[in-house]
Parts: structure tokens; sequence; C-alpha cells
């Protein structure tokens, strides 16, 4: 009997997603070098390592800065994963830990029948129930959002008044200094304004 193992995304941007753990060293991390990648704010670039080691696998974390936990409990060191388990990355991002067994050779044709055997039934361990998660967060955004700018006839609006009224308050100045250098000039003082030179105009 042969053993497979993998990771089963519980919570995170593709819930249900399956990876396989085949090769003898695998990264987990935000970069998209990472064996896998995933894009989420909790994950740092190079969050963790996994190993296949004596037919175990071995998960470490790379100093990340949100940390990984098995279970809820924090690993500060290499952890050998237990079918059933569950990995976080941060808060957010939850996988558990599957090893499946297989019979390689079911598949091959008996000699006394010319129909190949059916192969059985894989039966993967029954992992306990996971634990309750949050909800997820989100994925990194892959750039700013441009904020648009305010619509150009509000803009336009916002300086015709206050020009308006500084042109009309200046017209308004200049017309009344026009007026009276005007009532000076032509001496019409008594005329236009009598009644304040009454006795000056007699």
């Amino acid at each position: 009997m042969n053993t497979r193992y993998q990771l089963v995304m519980r919570n995170g941007p593709n819930p249900g997603a399956t990876y396989s753990l085949d090769a003898d060293l695998m990264t987990i991390g935000r970069d998209p070098s990472n064996t896998i990648a995933i894009n989420d704010a909790e994950i740092s670039r190079q969050h963790a390592r996994m190993s296949a080691q004596g037919g175990k696998i071995v998960i470490e974390d790379n100093g990340s800065t949100n940390g990984t936990a098995i279970n809820g409990k924090r690993i500060s060191g290499p952890h050998v994963l237990k079918s059933g388990e569950m990995i976080s990355f941060g808060e957010d991002i939850v996988f558990m830990f599957e090893a499946l067994s297989f019979d390689p050779d079911a598949t091959v044709v008996s000699a006394s029948s010319s129909r190949p055997a059916a192969a059985p039934r894989q039966q993967p361990v029954m992992p306990p129930p996971p634990p309750p998660q949050q909800a997820y967060a989100g994925r990194v955004p892959e750039s700013p959002v441009p904020v648009a700018p305010p619509p150009r006839s509000q803009k336009g609006k916002r300086i015709a008044l206050p020009v308006a009224l500084g042109v009309g308050a200046l017209s308004l100045i200049c017309a009344c200094g026009g007026f009276f250098w005007w009532v000076d000039a032509a001496n019409k003082w008594c005329d236009i304004f009598p009644f304040f030179f009454g006795s000056a105009c007699g």
C-alpha cells in the first residue's frame, strides 16, 4: 500500500481546492514562484516550506509575519503532519492535511481473465471535524484603486462664483469712483447733493 499526501483548502481564496504534495520540497507563500502561491495579505512572500522525509511530510515556518499553526497552535520548529490536521497560515487561510492510501497493483490484469480487475475504492482516513473558521477577508489588490477626480462642471462652478463676485465688486467700486470724479470735475455737488451742501450752495 502506498500513501499519497495532499492539502485541501478549507478557508481562503479557493475553498475546496486540492494541492498534491508529491515533491521532495514544496514552498507556500504569496510570491508566484512558490509551489503553492496564495495571494492574500495574511500570507508572507515565503511563508512556509514542506518536505518529504522518510515517508512523512514535515512542515516548517519560514519566519513569516503571521506564523503557521497546527490545529490552532503556532509552531516554532519542524512538525511532522498527521492526516486530518488543520494548518493555518495567519488567521484567514486554513488547509486540511490528508493522507490517502492506495494499492498500485490493483489495476494489474489478472492472468486468469482478460478483463482487468476492478480497482478498490480509495479509503481516505476520516479527519476530525474542522474547527470553526473566520470569514475569508479577501485577496491582496494587485494595484491601488485610482480615485476619480471631481467632475469638471463642479470644479468650474467652484471657481466661477468667487471670480464673478470679485469682478462685480470691482466694477461697482470703479463706477462709484468714476461718478464722484465726474461730479467733482463738473462742480455738480450742489446740483446733485443740495441737501448736503445747502448753506454752501446758496
